[in-house]
């Protein structure tokens, strides 16, 4: 759905002061506990769709994400500084970062347009003002929406400081044209002289790139697809542009100012998947020549599409581009020192070192060059720098043989579950989007076992450990070669379950197992939303068994003293559903509790039989101390979106939420069995959308592990 002409030219709407980002967490904006907040290192581990040097300032660099926000480079300390960890609760679209733009002429200066989703549940995006690097921002709320997370996200930039004046912005957007500021960003109204007309659902403005005192915009909604304007007033069809399949859609552009050449990749996509066809081609702005310049034409078993494209500014005429979606042949950079004459594919010659992230080796022996090749960059001052994002990290080169991620404080997961365990040599294993399952032996470094392999999972579904028998994990996910996995030594190793339902691979879903580690239950949910019944087995998932009294779709959970008990919570209908013969049958017992399409967690305080906490988006937090026959209000709370238990300061386990007890949600802990909660992040502590999982350590008090929707595992301790 488009808005409207008037919602658009409204785009001013909000302006507000950000708080100050960078410093120490030692002392709490607004909580009531001051901890201290850092990630799990894994690395990377998301799509980085961007990557812009500056142009005048040695050493300093910017990386956007799709879902994870903006980084700063560091050269000095060799790692990358997060700058929208204060995106808080309400503002979680806001965390997806759609364009970012420098200013030469003010090296301080960093502009982002931010807005993760342009459907019509998701916000209105926004642009981020800083002026001293992005350690305080300034915003104005825009009345149209961004997309950093829908597809053509690995295009642009979108945003762009205008050449002839500082003063001036150019914002591309999807749906909404050409939107124009004159006052560095406070303020935007369209530019109603640029003729690109947006489709439905379109790619709208794909690109803004400088050259010389022009500015060109490339077009994803048809032909003509390229736009320039010499005074900013009026706008033209680039005259001779290349037409077809191979230049359907304009996916990034560089300009060579000492031979005033305007490289440009083409894909008939936008990407970073869908494509299948692609070309380079070399604009003379002095004459308006055009080449085609492309490395290697798609075509048979080898289709693909071009992405990155980045210019040398020290050596005029040298060029590089990747290729995107290049699944059968992997994808590649080609560098050529001619002008495009002539290119050399970077792959073959490449050294790959992943000893650092060795989950990027995806469970095999040997890493890939990479995939999602669109985010390209060249340092400016230094000619054999040359980085490139991937889907989960960015490499980068000192001498354009050898390779090694350069992520250092890049989290970018989307953290589905995770387990700390009693004992054991780890205290943490997660099960994330994408990167499956991590057994972190250490919280600082990558994990050393990489993915959890035997199967390889992309994404994990379900994780669970046996309470009374820890050294037994069982974890379920999306894999090519199975679905399911158990281990016997506390997650270091797996082997597949013997056997695993037919559901299985469409729809797997979350797993409970017993105190004991005797029964497993393991419910199926499609992508599509469409619930199943559960399945359960005794034999260590040699055979499973339809359990027809389960709540299709329920997450199951296991009480952590008894193992004939376990329990779901029916979401459809507010009901408790209990069973007492080790999960062969269950019946209902509370009732008239929350329902609906709101969000639900059902967690079982550790060591205790039948103690239940079920956290509702709307309503707060219920306890049962019955095995769930009477659920009591806890009034301490609003809204409650997860919940779970690490090692308490007296009898009782501590209890870690995400919830609200006043106007702010927030991380919150509770040391008297909810009667009251304290505070631990604070304002500039938020990762915007944090509900999905949360627990404590039962080893160290006070110490919290808190899953995010794009910023990784965070962990935090008091200080």
């Amino acid at each position: 759905m488009h808005m409207s002409r008037r919602a658009v030219l409204g785009g001013a709407a909000a302006v507000s002061a950000l708080p100050l980002l960078g410093t120490s967490a030692a002392h709490a904006a607004q909580g009531d506990a001051p901890y201290r907040w850092r990630n799990v290192v894994i690395g990377g581990t998301g799509f980085i769709t961007g990557v812009l040097f500056h142009p005048s300032v040695r050493g300093l660099a910017y990386a956007r994400t799709d879902i994870g926000g903006a980084y700063r480079w560091d050269d000095r300390r060799g790692r990358w500084t997060p700058l929208l960890d204060h995106i808080g609760w309400d503002d979680w679209n806001l965390l997806g970062v759609e364009a970012m733009a420098v200013d030469a002429a003010h090296p301080d200066r960093l502009y982002l347009a931010v807005g993760t989703y342009a459907q019509s549940w998701g916000g209105n995006g926004a642009v981020l003002r800083s002026e001293d690097r992005g350690a305080t921002w300034s915003r104005t709320d825009l009345a149209v929406k961004l997309g950093a997370n829908e597809d053509g996200r690995g295009t642009g930039e979108r945003l762009l400081v205008d050449p002839r004046d500082s003063d001036v912005l150019w914002l591309g957007t999807r749906h909404d044209g050409l939107l124009k500021s004159t006052d560095r960003g406070v303020s935007w109204v369209r530019a109603e002289t640029f003729p690109g007309t947006p489709a439905d659902p379109g790619q709208g403005v794909t690109l803004l790139v400088a050259a010389g005192r022009a500015v060109y915009a490339g077009w994803g909604d048809g032909a003509p697809n390229l736009y320039r304007t010499f005074d900013g007033a009026d706008w033209e069809a680039v005259p001779g542009q290349p037409a077809g399949a191979a230049a359907r859609v304009p996916v990034r552009a560089a300009y060579d100012r000492h031979t005033r050449a305007l490289y440009i990749t083409y894909a008939d996509a936008p990407g970073p998947n869908g494509q299948s066809d692609g070309s380079v081609h070399r604009l003379d702005t002095a004459t308006g020549v055009w080449t085609d310049v492309t490395p290697v034409v798609p075509g048979g078993d080898d289709t693909f599409g071009y992405g990155g494209v980045a210019v040398d500014a020290r050596r005029p005429g040298t060029v590089v581009v990747s290729t995107n979606n290049r699944w059968a042949a992997v994808d590649t950079l080609y560098r050529s020192t001619d002008g495009g004459r002539t290119w050399a594919s970077l792959k073959e010659s490449a050294v790959l070192d992943v000893s650092e992230t060795p989950y990027l080796k995806w469970g095999g022996d040997e890493p890939k060059f990479g995939w999602w090749i669109q985010a390209l960059a060249l340092d400016p001052y230094d000619s054999r720098h040359l980085v490139f994002g991937t889907g989960a990290t960015l490499y980068g080169t000192r001498d354009l043989v050898h390779w090694a991620p350069e992520v250092r404080g890049i989290e970018e997961s989307s953290v589905r579950q995770l387990v700390s365990p009693p004992t054991g040599r780890a205290h943490l294993i997660s099960g994330l989007g994408d990167i499956g399952v991590m057994y972190h032996e250490t919280l600082t470094s990558s994990p050393s076992r990489g993915m959890a392999a035997n199967p390889v999972f992309g994404t994990a579904t379900g994780l669970a450990q046996a309470a009374a028998k820890p050294s037994y994990v069982v974890r379920t996910g999306w894999g090519d070669d199975g679905n399911g996995a158990h281990s016997h030594d506390g997650g270091r190793t797996w082997t597949p379950f013997p056997a695993q339902p037919d559901l299985a691979p469409s729809a797997p879903g979350p797993i409970a197992v017993s105190a004991d580690g005797t029964v497993l239950l393991w419910t199926f949910v499609h992508w599509d939303g469409t619930k199943y019944a559960a399945h359960r087995s005794d034999d260590g998932g040699a055979s499973w068994s339809e359990v027809g009294s389960f709540p299709k779709g329920a997450t199951p959970v296991a009480d952590p003293v008894d193992p004939a008990r376990c329990y779901a919570y029916d979401t459809d209908t507010g009901t408790l559903y209990a069973s007492t013969d080790g999960g062969r049958t269950f019946a209902a017992r509370a009732s008239g509790l929350p329902s609906g399409d709101g969000q639900f967690r059902l967690a079982a305080a550790p060591g205790r039989v039948g103690d239940l906490w079920l956290s509702t988006k709307w309503n707060g937090l219920y306890r049962s101390t019955d095995g769930g026959a009477v659920f009591t209000k806890v009034d301490s709370c609003w809204a409650s979106y997860t919940l779970g238990f690490g090692k308490g300061a007296a009898d009782y386990p501590a209890v870690y939420q995400v919830g609200a007890t006043d106007a702010v949600t927030a991380v919150l802990r509770s040391d008297d069995a909810g009667r009251s909660w304290t505070r631990i992040n604070d304002d500039r502590h938020q990762w915007g959308w944090t509900g999905e999982v949360i627990t404590g350590d039962p080893r160290v008090y006070g110490r919290v592990y808190l899953g995010t929707n794009g910023r990784g595992i965070q962990y935090g301790e008091p200080v």
